[in-house]
């Protein structure tokens, strides 16, 4: 194709009907969906061609080239990497063939997926290379001669970035819808709105800018409405599924229907699509009615809204039988790995989940949630470990200060947490307010540390509140409690130590240690000077990112001392202060893991791919 040429026949035709979904179908004809759909381009080529054939035949005017995960990365989990370029070459050759066949003026579109792995800073791929996965791809989609390509069903805006970078780079010559498909939020997975999922989109080069899978027509329009308000001169694409879907008799059912899907073309239409199509649940019928409202209203109509069936499943869950599995693990002897996690500053918590289904990836097993830290306002820690727990199906550990709160409040906020199912308290005393966003806001409380540790072990723990009344029934906290291992006042952390071991602490969580020596010195001390002290010790561990980092922390962090070997080794590293943190770190842990439970580490500016790999190299050893 010339250079421009789709643009050009676009603005000539006013609006495209694409496809609908390709996996739907291949479905519905009985291929599991643990198949790899792209490999049925040189296995079964006949039956992905029909599906290309009833497309164009339902009025479908661009069709997608059967090259949705093509790439190498989700190639690699069913074994066909090295056939990468024979995948791609086919499906390109088979859509052409069905387009000859059909012998109408069909468009092929080279249909680009994500890389099913999760970028830097919340995942282990590096930019560089997610966009060399998608120039491979591109290249070889672009030599077996596509019109245009299509970026499609992309949820994290890092990624793509990367792969229009690369489509551009490859054939700069062609046309590049690029997609983003959106939770039910109307946000994308980390959090994005629509406006500035359309900005940045433009910003990175797309030619047109779409919108796909998410839920159904009404959510999709509703998006649009707020891209087309923010800049109504773009060339918009809509793909969206036939509904949300429902699992009904074990099998995956999109209820809207054709007629239904049909309905909104015109809405489409008048908030600046120019293309439309189907997603996920789409069938040729669900293509034929888009046609058919296009073929017969070429005055557009505005469509307000529509009423749209969905049925919403919530996995309920006990909270009278669970116990804590980090409490098991301890038990078990296994070298338990725990990650902090800040609350976000707002509402927006894709970003929030999206690390912490990283660190559960990598084989964490615990995420401790902080509350306020440095006394600053942010979500409420036990929501948040709700969130945490539901959506990335990994325990929590809750962070309970006693500061700023008084007996009534300590109690109601307990209950609460466990009636949401979180079994791991971290009782500290909290940071002071005059340090944070609220320096005049109150600072009481009622209890220190070691006394509300005594209250959950010995009141609520045995079913009953402060004052002796029946809560109906025990709750079963496993309550951790702080250690500094290099405290400025050595008898005065021992006191304290004593206190909660008393209390009844079951487990503790160290600051984070940099002299290993100077640690496990104080450790020796402990074991000989306080009785008790045998329960499970995690020790910190805060990977640094840069020289300033590690200055910062050693001037400005109170309790914290870092070697002068270290402060050396982070300005050695120079640019490359991330990966000399993590080697650090897997030292500290190397030096000190003989004598611990665990380690619990702290991730800084959310760097939770160098974490992941941190945690990789605790596991391998």
């Amino acid at each position: 194709m010339k250079p421009g040429s789709f643009l050009k026949a676009l603005e000539a035709r006013g609006t495209l009907v694409a496809d609908g979904a390709m996996g739907t179908m291949l479905n519905t004809r009985h291929v599991d969906f643990n198949h790899c759909f792209d490999e049925l381009n040189i296995s079964n080529p006949a039956l992905v061609g029909s599906i290309h054939s009833e497309y164009i035949q339902a009025g479908a005017q661009l069709i997608k080239t059967n090259t949705f995960g093509a790439n190498r990365f989700k190639l690699a989990r069913h074994g066909l990497e090295d056939k990468l370029v024979t995948i791609n070459h086919a499906g390109v050759n088979l859509a052409q063939k069905v387009v000859a066949g059909s012998f109408q003026d069909v468009f092929i579109a080279g249909d680009i997926g994500p890389l099913g792995v999760r970028l830097s800073p919340f995942g282990r791929i590096l930019p560089e290379d997610a966009r060399q996965a998608f120039a491979e791809q591109a290249a070889t989609l672009h030599q077996a001669g596509v019109d245009l390509f299509l970026i499609e069903t992309m949820t994290d805006l890092y990624e793509i970035r990367e792969a229009i970078a690369a489509v551009k780079m490859e054939a700069p010559e062609l046309a590049v819808i690029a997609s983003m498909t959106f939770t039910r939020d109307d946000r994308t997975l980390l959090g994005d709105g629509p406006e500035k999922v359309v900005h940045s989109l433009l910003k990175d080069g797309a030619d047109i800018v779409g919108i796909n899978c998410s839920g159904g027509p009404a959510q999709l329009l509703r998006i649009l409405k707020v891209m087309y308000q923010a800049i109504p001169t773009v060339r918009y694409s809509v793909m969206p599924n036939a509904g949300w879907p429902e699992q009904v008799g074990g099998r995956i059912m999109y209820p809207a229907a054709a007629d239904y899907f049909g309905d909104y073309a015109d809405a489409f239409r008048q908030n600046g699509a120019v293309i439309l199509g189907g997603c996920c649940g789409t069938t040729p019928q669900h293509i034929a009615a888009l046609r058919q409202t296009i073929d017969r209203a070429p005055d557009v109509t505005r469509i307000e809204s529509a009423a749209m069936a969905a049925i919403e499943y919530e996995e309920s869950r006990s909270t009278s039988d669970q116990t804590s599995q980090l409490e098991c693990r301890l038990k078990e002897g296994r070298f338990v790995v725990a990650v902090e996690m800040d609350p976000p500053r707002g509402l927006a918590t894709h970003k929030l989940i999206a690390g912490a289904n990283l660190m559960k990836e990598a084989g964490a097993d615990v995420i401790d949630v902080a509350d306020s830290p440095m006394a600053r306002m942010r979500m409420s820690p036990w929501a948040v470990c709700r969130l945490i727990e539901e959506q990335a199906k990994i325990e929590t550990v809750l962070h309970f200060p006693t500061r700023g709160r008084n007996l009534l409040r300590i109690q109601g906020d307990l209950l609460a947490a466990y009636a949401l199912g979180i079994r791991n308290v971290f009782v500290v005393m909290g940071d002071p307010t005059a340090i944070g966003d609220y320096p005049d806001a109150m600072d009481d409380y009622d209890l220190v540390p070691s006394g509300l540790i005594r209250l959950i072990k010995e009141d609520f723990n045995t079913g009953v509140d402060h004052s002796g009344a029946k809560l109906g029934q025990p709750t079963s906290f496993h309550v951790g409690a702080a250690l500094n291992l290099d405290p400025p006042d050595a008898a005065r952390e021992i006191r304290h130590l004593k206190g909660k071991l008393e209390a009844g602490a079951d487990f503790l969580l160290t600051q984070p240690v940099f002299d290993t020596k100077g640690a496990l010195e104080f450790i020796n001390c402990l074991k000989n000077e306080v009785a008790g002290f045998h329960i499970p010790l995690l020790v910190g561990i805060l990977p640094l990112v840069n020289a300033r980092h590690a200055a910062f922390i050693n001037n400005e962090v109170p309790g914290i001392q870092v070697p002068d070997i270290v402060l050396q080794r982070m300005e050695a590293a120079g640019e490359k202060g991330v990966a000399e943190g993590v080697r650090i770190a897997s030292d500290l842990i190397d030096e000190i893991k003989g004598g611990v439970a665990g380690v619990y580490l702290m991730p800084q500016f959310s760097r939770y791919d160098a974490v992941a790999e941190l945690i990789d190299k605790i596991r391998s050893a």
